[in-house]
């Protein structure tokens, strides 16, 4: 193998972890990665996607970190593919690019009044909680009653953020502006709906048991939905984490309620079928209870409800977005590939074009199975040599004049732990880790040393 210059887009899990195991398949032969990232500071979904009260699953970023400083890949952070730099650019620096640029948009509901004003997308409100510096610093909590759409663990982030007292959120890096608006939330119910049963849903037990540790927070569960049909009961007997969860649920059954200022409520087979509103506001939801069918799903009984909310919103998945040049499944959110090989709508493969993680496979799965998606990738990149490109500028100090030249305020590794200091610094007269910095250009300038 010849030598490859590697360009990543997304310095996210799904790139940092693709950039690890290709230095590491490659100890012999002379492989330079670059990586690009968007945002000023890398990690992607695990700094910008997982709640703050989640320290267990951000220790993630430790094994991130330790891949980024062995030094031997370099970060371009405050790029944005398809301004900053383009894929003509790409061609001309290096042999071969791989797009991990992940799902950050809300996949859609479907429903009548999903776009009333209090009816918003849980990847939105995520950004915010998380101090993104693309989104709003304020968000309106303006509601009494709540309610979130899905059974996933986004929609138990969701939830348990809605719910949780903000002072019990004091001690992880939550955002002084995101602490003040939850701080002044009239929240006193939360609901949650799931069109399956108990012993369907896609959230980990894990999740599920946080929510019950929650202060001043009462689980409300309803023993209706507990009549499992043979296939539930069969996933329960089968399956140790659908036999953990049912437990949990079960231990909530018998819980003494009442004395909480505010409820979790779970509804189970609960169908959405139409946001409610008044006067171009959500006033509540309807959903169709539903039944198991016998074979796993279920079937709508042609009973509706009403839940009276002021607020919605909706955790039925992320989606992708397209990028400049590249091949784009509109349906499925993914740039289409054949085991991380991009390829066009002829299904031919594109030269030099690679994906991996959420945007190669849709947002499915942990963070932890993008290692073995990221492998697959990496595999096809090695024994692709015939389809590299052939870079007419291929040394590395082409790529920082091409964007000083662009006026591109870009940050680099240094950066990132000047950042990261600081966001610590600025954490320990509080006695918590770190307290993000928020604002894009404030995050620049203290990377820059400026």
């Amino acid at each position: 193998m010849s030598n490859l210059r590697l360009a990543i887009v997304g310095a996210g899990p799904a790139g940092i972890y693709a950039a690890d195991i290709i230095l590491r398949a490659e100890r012999q032969h002379g492989v330079s990665i670059d990586l690009f990232e968007q945002l000023p500071a890398p990690y992607g979904l695990v700094r910008y996607g997982v709640a703050p009260d989640h320290p267990r699953i951000k220790g993630i970023i430790t094994a991130l970190r330790d891949v980024l400083d062995r030094g031997d890949i370099r970060i371009f952070g405050n790029v944005r593919y398809g301004v900053d730099i383009t894929l003509d650019d790409l061609k001309k620096h290096y042999n071969a690019v791989i797009f991990s640029t992940g799902a950050i948009k809300d996949a859609d509901l479907d429903i009548p009044g999903i776009d009333l004003e209090g009816s918003y997308g849980a990847a939105d409100f995520v950004s915010w909680f998380d101090g993104h510096p693309d989104v709003p610093r304020t968000w309106p909590l303006e509601a009494q009653s709540v309610g979130v759409v899905g059974v996933g663990n986004v929609a138990l982030d969701v939830s348990r953020i809605l719910a949780k007292h903000a002072d019990d959120l004091l001690p992880t890096e939550i955002p002084a502006n995101v602490y003040e608006g939850l701080k002044a939330s009239p929240v006193t119910d939360v609901h949650v709906f799931g069109r399956r049963g108990p012993a369907q849903v896609k959230f980990t037990p894990l999740e599920l048991r946080e929510l019950g540790e929650l202060n001043d927070v009462d689980m409300i569960v309803h023993d209706e939905d507990f009549d499992y049909d043979e296939a539930s009961k069969n996933a329960v007997a089968t399956n140790k984490q659908v036999f953990v969860i049912d437990k949990v649920l079960n231990q909530w059954r018998q819980r003494e309620v009442g004395q909480a200022s505010r409820r979790l409520h779970l509804h189970f087979y609960a169908k959405p079928v139409r946001v409610e509103g008044e006067d171009g506001r959500v006033t509540g939801l309807t959903y169709e209870r539903t039944r198991p069918d016998g074979a796993g799903g279920v079937e709508g009984t042609g009973e509706f409800r009403t839940v009276e909310l002021q607020a919605l919103y909706r955790a039925v998945g992320y989606f992708g977005s397209p990028l400049d040049g590249i091949p784009f499944d509109e349906k499925r959110g993914v740039i289409p590939n054949h085991e991380g090989q991009v390829i066009d709508d002829d299904d031919q493969i594109v030269p030099g074009v690679y994906a991996t993680g959420w945007i190669k496979r849709g947002p499915v799965g942990l963070i932890g199975h993008t290692k073995s998606d990221a492998m697959e990738t990496v595999q096809h990149v090695l024994t692709d040599q015939a389809n590299w490109w052939t870079p007419a500028s291929p040394e590395p100090e082409a790529v920082d004049e091409l964007l000083r030249s662009r006026g591109v305020e870009y940050t680099d590794l240094d950066g990132w732990h000047r950042l990261d200091q600081h966001e610590m610094a600025l954490g320990e007269p509080e006695g918590r880790v770190r307290i993000k910095v928020v604002p894009r250009d404030e995050m620049v300038k203290v990377s820059r040393g400026e």
